[in-house]
């Protein structure tokens, strides 16, 4: 069947839960079951919902998941209202990214009143990945993968917390809050360097809390090593004191030098490009003001 035929079929099923619902409202409903009316008319409306993804009329899906989770809540079946509220947000981000967020609020407020925090804190992310990808407004992704961590965190669900944070700090680091992020890495950092399978990556932590602090006080990137003996092995501290001489001769060529070298063996990623690139700018900045 083409998407037109899945989409009169969708419009035929939402007329004839619009008129169970209407029915549902009548006097005489009201004496003879009208719950079981409202029940068949949330059931239909997920039916309609569900043609229209098929006939990719994702707006109209999600306002009919919308319709059931209204007739839900009526009903009082919280859990059930809250999953199709989490199937109108998942409709409406093909389509509206801000009804996304709004139907993904109303099944967080749900689940929080049921206690569910760690359904919770899932839908906080999926609603910061809309703001980072969809509507670019970082300080608001901030916000609720900060919320999500703290939802994590009174679940005890430790590890789930500390991606949601290292998000924050990365974010935080390229809004030039370096102080927030530095207290995140070495928090992150501090935890993996006391677990035998998180150890190694300890050293990835402490070397981003590092460049940040080249950003806010040359001498605290020097403090990890004595903090993590292991990380003074590492090809990453190694870096890192090369760049700390560089800085003080301020010498951009031996700067650059000893960015090359490591990134021939370590790709460097998009955000340590980023970080390098200003404290490199900061030599050239005042190699500049010398002149």
């Amino acid at each position: 069947m083409d998407n037109s035929g899945k989409e009169a079929e969708a419009m035929a099923l939402l007329a004839e839960a619009d008129r169970k619902v209407k029915n549902s409202q009548s006097f005489f409903s009201g004496l003879f079951g009208g719950s079981s009316k409202t029940e068949e008319a949330c059931e239909i409306y997920a039916r309609a919902a569900n043609m229209f993804k098929m006939a990719k009329n994702w707006s109209a899906a999600g306002n009919a998941f919308c319709q059931a989770a209204q007739l839900h809540l009526q009903l009082q079946n919280k859990h059930d209202a809250a999953t199709c509220f989490v199937d109108a947000g998942n409709a409406f981000k093909k389509a509206d990214p801000q009804e996304a967020i709004n139907c993904l609020m109303r099944a967080i407020e749900i689940y929080t009143d049921m206690g569910r925090f760690t359904i919770a804190a899932k839908h906080h992310i999926s609603i910061a990945e809309i703001y980072e990808t969809e509507l670019v407004d970082i300080e608001k992704a901030i916000a609720h993968y900060e919320q999500s961590a703290d939802y994590y965190k009174s679940e005890e669900s430790n590890s789930s917390a500390n991606k949601c944070l290292l998000k924050v700090a990365g974010y935080a680091a390229q809004l030039e809050q370096y102080q927030k992020a530095v207290d995140i890495y070495e928090q992150v950092g501090t935890t993996a360097m006391d677990s035998p399978l998180l150890k190694y990556s300890a050293k990835d932590y402490f070397f981003k809390a590092a460049l940040c602090h080249f950003c806010l006080d040359m001498l605290n990137a020097k403090r990890y090593e004595e903090l993590f003996p292991a990380f003074s092995d590492s090809r990453e501290c190694k870096l890192m004191k090369k760049l700390l001489d560089a800085h003080e001769e301020q010498n951009v060529d031996s700067y650059t030098e000893a960015v090359k070298e490591f990134d021939s063996i370590s790709r460097l990623d998009q955000w340590l490009t980023t970080m390098l690139l200003r404290i490199k700018k900061t030599i050239q900045g005042e190699e500049e003001d010398l002149r």
